[in-house]
């Protein structure tokens, strides 16, 4: 049931606002009944050559046969087969050749009063114009005979059906030319909101760059559909219902793209309900809940279905496969395609909210012959999460969450045979390792795929067989050493080898100049100036707290001491942008956003590798990389490093 805002709260005069939470399969079920069923479509008449994708209007039947004619099969000599009944070595039969038997290469039409072909290699050529056969043939042998293939006023296709590049071949055997396709969708794509701008315009405070139309353009190409592009229209009621009523009028689908959640410039709503009906308005899934769908008669009295697709990139990606996707297929009489489904395992407990079916995104790996699944990015607004991510597990509305090691559907974005050779590695996070993921792609073709969830977190990852490697720079405060008695302490019975990937430099990240004069952590405590922090089990949280209890500080003594990023460069970013005056980070990030750099200390990041995997063919081409001198070279054109260590074992347990 819908719940209607008072009207005294509603900001603009007419404006009403619904925000339900209907079922996803509910919501397509309500929009697909409102459309009805598929009867007629408007078709075109294209040449065959130009239908690849393309679907049949009408059956397809076919204009001629295929061959139309008796053909040599092989390379031979046309023959009445019956007058070589009775040839043996013992017994040869002669036949003049041009009156009795005729040459032929493969594909001639078989001469009258023929109906067989004998190979060339089986005949003997006796006298210039004789031959000698010493077996007899079938009828028939070696002959492709008219119609073999295809039959004149068969069916070959019927309406409905998606042709394929084998299919155009067929159709063009069958003597068809020209072909009555139903026409593609045409797409209108309205992206609507005070802060867009086009890509490559300078930016400037509050402006966010407009590339969800390019993403959704895309998509439908990919469906078959046409996309046609509006310009980017503000966040005002009048202009987009008119570029609404426009679109109506020439396109058979309308997406505007924002302004479909429960905010004060969301206009897409109460447009739909102006200009037709509007069905649904908020969808139990996330990311996607804001997604609206609804019809709207042009000048013609014809209804077009419209969507309001969110404006955060994953939900508008989402909304455009749940409902976009299986809504066009709808309207040209086909099924949606399926999707490539895996079973996998997954590696982490994982929480969700009840009452909402999550679309969570997932990086995968096969460890130690089980397919895992790891959590990766789940924001809404994060497009680079689907960039990451090889697949999508759907957890169910009634579900609170998944248990670690639950089996589990995963949806493939990518194919299997790549995810196959992913490699997993689960820690600390580094600025070199997207030096070391293009290494191995480009030398080995492995995709290596990082979850930065801290040293910690990586070295437990490990120990439950949930990754392939760990990386890790765990500081023990009492002995100075690095990583050796955390392992000890978190995976003691596991046999483990460590090998150095960098040493680096730590250091506090400042804006430029150092304007807040800070020199150490007592400079951040005692002027008040906020900081942003790695997460609980970072090997670089593990450092502050040391820097911290040494200078005789605690964390209530810093501002921001619980406010989160889980890599280095999302430190280095949140002081770019002055979210927080300093922060803990190493040097390549620094220098990538162009802070001041305050160097305090220089440490090894390792990774720790189970035995068996350092010496399966994956590990040894990873070392190799790790000791190859242009990776190296590399990684110290970043700032802050040292590699002299790289690819070295400093432990083994």
């Amino acid at each position: 049931m819908r719940t209607k805002l008072k009207d005294s709260l509603l900001p603009l005069s007419g404006r009403k606002y619904y925000l339900e939470n209907v079922p996803r399969e509910k919501a397509l079920e309500r929009l697909l009944q409102e459309i009805g069923k598929f009867e007629e479509f408007y078709s075109e008449n294209i040449p065959v050559q130009d239908a690849l994708g393309r679907i049949t209007h009408i059956q397809v039947n076919a204009l001629i046969s295929s061959p139309h004619f008796h053909a040599a099969a092989m390379d031979g000599y046309g023959i009445e087969a019956k007058k070589t009944f009775g040839a043996s070595p013992i017994n040869p039969k002669s036949f003049k050749i041009g009156t009795d038997i005729f040459p032929l290469d493969t594909g001639d039409p078989l001469p009258i009063d023929t109906d067989a072909v004998v190979m060339i290699e089986n005949v003997n050529q006796i006298a210039e114009n004789e031959i000698q056969l010493e077996s007899s043939i079938s009828p028939w042998q070696n002959v492709r005979v008219a119609g073999e293939d295809i039959v004149e006023g068969q069916l070959i296709f019927p309406a409905g059906h998606q042709l394929s590049a084998v299919d155009l071949g067929a159709l063009l055997a069958a003597g068809i030319l020209d072909i009555e396709v139903r026409k593609r969708l045409e797409v209108a794509i309205i992206p609507t909101g005070d802060e867009l701008v086009p890509p490559g315009k300078e930016l400037q405070d509050g402006d966010l760059l407009e590339f969800n139309s390019v993403v959704m353009s895309n998509l439908l190409e990919d469906w078959g559909a046409v996309p046609k592009v509006f310009p980017i229209v503000k966040d005002n009621f009048e202009e987009i219902e008119k570029v609404v009523s426009e679109a109506i009028e020439k396109c058979d689908v309308v997406l505007v793209n924002a302004g479909s959640s429960a905010g004060r410039e969301d206009y897409t709503s109460s447009i739909i309900e102006k200009l037709g009906k509007l069905l649904v308005h908020g969808v139990a899934i996330f990311p996607g809940k804001p997604t609206i769908m609804g019809l709207c008669k042009n000048s013609k009295d014809i209804e077009k279905t419209v969507f309001g697709i969110p404006g955060y990139p994953v939900s508008a990606v989402l909304a455009m496969s749940e409902f976009v996707k299986p809504t066009l297929a709808h309207l040209i009489g086909i099924n949606v395609p399926s999707v490539q489904k895996v079973k996998a395992l997954l590696g982490r407990k994982t929480a969700s909210r009840l009452g909402m079916e999550e679309f969570l995104r997932v990086k995968m790996g096969i460890v130690k012959d089980k397919m895992l699944a790891i959590t990766a990015k789940r924001g809404a607004s994060v497009i680079s999460s689907l960039v990451e991510a090889d697949g999508i597990v759907r957890i169910p509305r009634n579900s609170e969450g998944l248990e670690a090691n639950q089996e589990l559907d995963v949806e493939l974005l990518r194919p299997l045979e790549k995810i196959e050779k992913n490699i997993l590695m689960v820690g600390s996070h580094d600025n070199a390792l997207d030096l070391l993921i293009v290494a191995l792609q480009r030398k080995f073709g492995y995709q290596l795929s990082v979850s930065s969830v801290g040293s910690m977190a990586g070295l437990v990852a490990l120990k439950n067989e949930e990754a392939h490697f760990a990386g890790t720079h765990l500081l023990d405060p009492d002995s100075g050493e690095y990583n050796w008695s955390y392992i000890k302490r978190y995976m003691p019975n596991v046999e483990v080898v460590v090998v150095n990937f960098v040493e680096r430099e730590q250091g506090i990240f400042v804006r430029p100049g150092n304007p807040k004069n800070i020199k150490n952590f007592s400079d951040i405590a005692s002027k008040d100036l906020s900081i942003v922090n790695r997460q609980s089990g970072a090997g670089t949280r593990v450092l502050f707290d040391h820097f911290m209890e040494k200078e005789g500080l605690h964390h209530s003594d810093f501002l921001g001491y619980d406010q989160i990023e889980t890599t280095h460069v999302g430190v280095a970013m949140a002081i770019s942008s002055g979210r927080a005056d300093a922060g803990l980070g190493i040097r390549s990030a620094s220098n990538l956003l162009g802070l001041d750099f305050i160097p305090l200390h220089k440490e090894r990041f390792d990774f720790v590798f189970p035995v068996e995997f350092i010496n399966s063919n994956l590990g040894v081409n990873l070392i190799s990389i790790l000791k190859d001198s242009d990776f190296l070279e590399n990684v110290s054109s970043l700032g802050g490093y040292k590699t002299e260590l790289s690819g070295t074992v400093i432990e083994e347990f």
